[in-house]
């Protein structure tokens, strides 16, 4: 791919009617505009704004919506099966939905409403390709909480339209026996291990699917109720997609899903139904600088 070829990022958002779409390349910038009949602003309900998206055109959603009640979204709602069969219809075959939720607590048990969606997608025709879990790190000294432990994770269910078309393993994991050689082995249908072959231990393994991360970015400290940290939107993004790739965030709030694409050169499309989220992502993304990279690699 010519590099002058490939988007340095995208910002894709609505504006009386209209889908305004600027993509900025290397020394210069296209915008072109496309009407979408009865679409609304970008600061709209997803699922009206998705209606208007042709089918098959996202690679990859990672985005993280209000759980239960447990957060005030400046007092709207959401309706996840029209927000899910969105998302099934405008997902690219090989595409993949990193949907990031937790559960309430409700009369001191937990809602169970995370698996409930999970096993909605399904139904739809996701695959669950992976339950990953985000736990922060950290944990505040006032955590007593009544005849249970204490909740510190949440899940990242990677959720695929058919078998997942893109994954950039993270192997960060440092081993301790690097250097070292082992010998994989077989078990056979009787029980016994038959040897197979050597194998040199590398200095890094592929990592696991617990992630660990701080909770708050520096740059959007209290101004959005229920923000995930850069890396883990970033790591996602490097995982499962490829620069170029259009990523939406259909629960953009404070942008941090943009924010990563434009870093590691992809497209994205963000909505939210708050104004105040919308304009905060803008101005978010507006500082962010692209990673430059070699192009030979592209």
């Amino acid at each position: 791919t010519e590099f002058s070829q490939l988007p340095l990022w995208h910002a894709a958002y609505y504006d009386d009617g209209h889908f305004q779409e600027t993509v900025h390349y290397g020394g210069w910038t296209k915008v072109a505009i496309h009407q979408y009949a009865s679409t609304p602003a970008l600061c709209g309900r997803n699922e009206d704004v998705l209606a208007g998206f042709p089918a098959d055109c996202i690679d990859m959603t990672v985005t993280s919506p209000p759980y239960d009640a447990l957060r005030a979204y400046k007092g709207y709602v959401w309706d996840f099966d029209a927000t899910a069969r969105q998302l099934w219809r405008v997902t690219k075959p090989g595409g993949v939905v990193v949907w990031v939720v937790a559960d309430a607590t409700v009369d001191g048990s937990e809602s169970g409403t995370s698996f409930r969606q999970a096993l909605g997608f399904m139904a739809l025709g996701f695959r669950l390709h992976d339950t990953m879990i985000y736990r922060p790190t950290g944990l505040p000294p006032y955590n007593e909480v009544p005849k249970r432990y204490v909740d510190n994770f949440e899940y990242m269910f990677i959720l695929s339209k058919g078998t997942v078309g893109t994954f950039n393993a993270l192997k960060d994991r440092k081993n301790v026996s690097f250097g070292r050689s082992t010998v994989s082995t077989r078990r056979e249908s009787g029980g016994e291990l038959t040897p197979r072959k050597s194998i040199e231990i590398a200095e890094y393994a592929l990592r696991s699917n617990i992630w660990s991360y701080a909770r708050t970015n520096d740059d959007q400290r209290g101004e959005h109720p229920a923000t995930f940290p850069d890396a883990l939107t970033e790591d996602h993004i490097l995982s499962w997609s490829n620069p170029g790739d259009l990523i939406l965030d259909p629960f953009v709030g404070s942008g941090t899903t943009p924010k990563m694409a434009i870093k590691h050169h992809r497209q994205f499309i963000g909505i939210d139904i708050s104004a105040e989220y919308c304009e905060l992502t803008r101005r978010r993304i507006s500082a962010v600088q692209p990673v430059m990279f070699d192009v030979g690699t592209l």
